[in-house]
């Protein structure tokens, strides 16, 4: 196999990683950022690091979680250094695949702090198991599950306040 052909190999894979995984790591940066145009920034951030530092993966699980930590790390970075109000735009969610049914949860959930919102997300949306949350985002299980347990209680509280 020549260059070109490995070079053609690569870039095909890159652009289906893009394809597969884009939807859900851009949700997982809105979550964090609030805004769209700084979560495609941090999308755009992490595929830069994908194609320029990206390790050998065991398999797509494996390439899955090192991306999630990367646009995790890349959306937390980027509040440090700018201050953001908290402000979303309904109308947003559509584009970041969230369906006109679950909306009004969804933008309960946007409203909880960034460290919930990301442990509900990947637990709920995403399928990830605690431990593998814990591995991910670098904190331990207890903390993903106590995470999740007090995420669960604001977003109840808050699905009481609005009628829901």
């Amino acid at each position: 196999m020549g260059i070109k052909d490995r070079y053609n190999e690569e870039l095909r894979h890159i652009e289906y990683a893009v394809e597969k995984y884009s939807r859900m790591l851009f949700r997982i940066s809105y979550g964090i950022l609030m805004n769209e145009h700084d979560a495609e920034d941090a999308l755009q951030e992490t595929f830069m690091r994908y194609m320029t530092k990206a390790p050998l993966f065991r398999d797509s699980e494996h390439e899955k979680a090192w991306l999630i930590k990367v646009v995790t790390n890349v959306s937390k970075n980027m509040l440090r250094f700018r201050t953001y109000q908290v402000a979303h735009n309904i109308h947003e969610l559509s584009s970041i695949g969230v369906d006109e049914i679950d909306r009004d949860v969804f933008e309960l959930i946007m409203n909880l702090p960034a460290k919930y919102k990301t442990v509900l997300d990947l637990y709920y949306i995403e399928g990830y198991k605690a431990n593998e949350i814990a591995d991910i985002i670098g904190i331990s299980p207890v903390a993903v599950r106590k995470r999740l347990q007090y995420g669960r209680t604001l977003l109840k509280n808050e699905m009481e306040r609005n009628g829901m």
